[in-house]
């Protein structure tokens, strides 16, 4: 079962990240890979989050990039190319065969493209913590509701990041 859970802040996260972003750019190269950040929950020191850790992938072209599928494969990702959301691809490790729980989030977009803006909600969190608190909480309330429900836990949460969205443009702008 693939279940929603909410766990207290991990300093270990970061390392983490660092760790498999070194492996992910080590098996596709510089050629491909433009850069990869750190985004979603675990890369905001102090905030609770789901034990998984968000890459994002920026490359040139996401039709260019298809080559990395077995690549991304060979270091125990699983690919969903049914992803109801054109202009990404995305993989998950650590669900079966490879383990029993998701460890890690591999987003491949192509740089500054519209998924790039994740970024900007992240930045706008790590800079306003009384905005962080309220997201934790709203993880956590979602969790309870939605704890058999991904889908659900995610849609949840989508009103409020474009509204956090809205402040951080709004701030860019000033």
């Amino acid at each position: 079962m693939d279940e929603i859970e909410i766990v207290e802040y991990d300093p270990c996260w970061p390392t983490l990240f660092e760790e498999e972003a070194a492996r992910i750019l080590a098996a596709l190269g510089n050629d491909k890979v433009i850069v990869i950040e750190h985004f979603g929950s675990t890369a905001i020191p102090g905030l609770a989050a789901k034990p998984v850790i968000d890459l994002m992938v920026g490359v040139h072209s996401i039709e260019a990039a298809k080559p990395i599928i077995p690549l991304l494969e060979a270091l125990e990702y699983i690919y969903w190319p049914d992803d109801p959301r054109p202009g990404r691809m995305f993989f998950v490790k650590g669900m079966p065969p490879y383990g029993k729980r998701r460890t890690h989030h591999v987003h491949v977009v192509e740089a500054y493209s519209e998924f790039w803006e994740r970024l900007l909600f992240r930045d706008y969190l790590l800079t306003h913590p009384e905005e962080a608190k309220r997201y934790e909480v709203l993880k956590r309330n979602l969790a309870e509701r939605f704890q058999k429900d991904r889908e659900g836990y995610t849609n949840g949460k989508s009103i409020y990041i474009q509204m956090v969205l809205e402040k951080a443009r709004h701030e860019q702008i000033l």
